[in-house]
């Protein structure tokens, strides 16, 4: 059985919250699982991501295939990290206890960040409410590693997106041929001018009949 890790959709249309869940690779997107190992909610900012990452390692050393979104995930979490220095130590080059040394000390510094990213939403929040209260504007420093969790946040949201807005396209076309169309069956009002033209040239015939007796 090919299993496959990935995101089940659950929340509202316009609030979206993801289930990380380990399924058959034939079941449909939101059908059956075999266990869920995590939430992935992209609509916190940063965005908010809760995984058992030894769950996650075992399915992934069985044999279990995550989806682009999943593995963008799972690299965030550092699952593609403990995977590889698992392989350093089936290898000989470090001992289980370094490989675990070194896991701790990547995952310390990664919640460091976000936490760090978590105090400066804060504080653009507070920025933004002294701005409509009408009090001083505070100046905020933005770190340089925010772009991780925006990157992956984008990645997430540009599959939904592309899936939710394909139908809506079709719906917005079809009104642009309608109005197309409309100012074409105008036309021949502009051409009805055209036709009064030659009562224009009737005075002139009238000023010839009009010099004749003159002559």
């Amino acid at each position: 059985m090919s299993v496959r890790i990935r995101l089940q959709r659950h929340g509202r249309k316009q609030s979206p919250l993801y289930h990380i869940v380990i399924a058959d690779a034939r079941a449909p997107r939101d059908g059956s699982f075999i266990e869920r190992i995590g939430v992935y909610n992209p609509m916190t900012k940063p965005a908010t991501i809760d995984i058992d990452r030894m769950k996650a390692y075992e399915w992934m050393t069985n044999g279990a295939q995550p989806t682009e979104t999943v593995r963008a995930i799972l690299r965030f979490k550092g699952v593609l990290y403990y995977k590889h220095l698992q392989r350093g130590v089936s290898k000989g080059a470090m001992t289980p206890e370094d490989a675990e040394i070194k896991f701790r000390a990547w995952v310390d510094a990664k919640e460091a960040r976000i936490q760090e990213r978590v105090k400066a939403t804060a504080e653009e929040r507070k920025e933004r409410a002294a701005q409509i209260s009408g009090s001083v504007k505070k100046v905020v420093k933005k770190k340089v590693e925010t772009p991780v969790e925006d990157e992956l946040l984008s990645v997430d949201l540009a599959e939904q997106a592309a899936a939710e807005t394909a139908a809506d396209a079709d719906v917005v076309e079809a009104p642009e041929v309608v109005v197309a169309e409309a100012p074409a069956e105008e036309a021949p009002a502009v051409e009805t001018p055209v036709e009064e033209a030659p009562a224009a040239e009737t005075p002139a015939e009238e000023a010839n009949t009009e010099t004749t007796p003159e002559a």
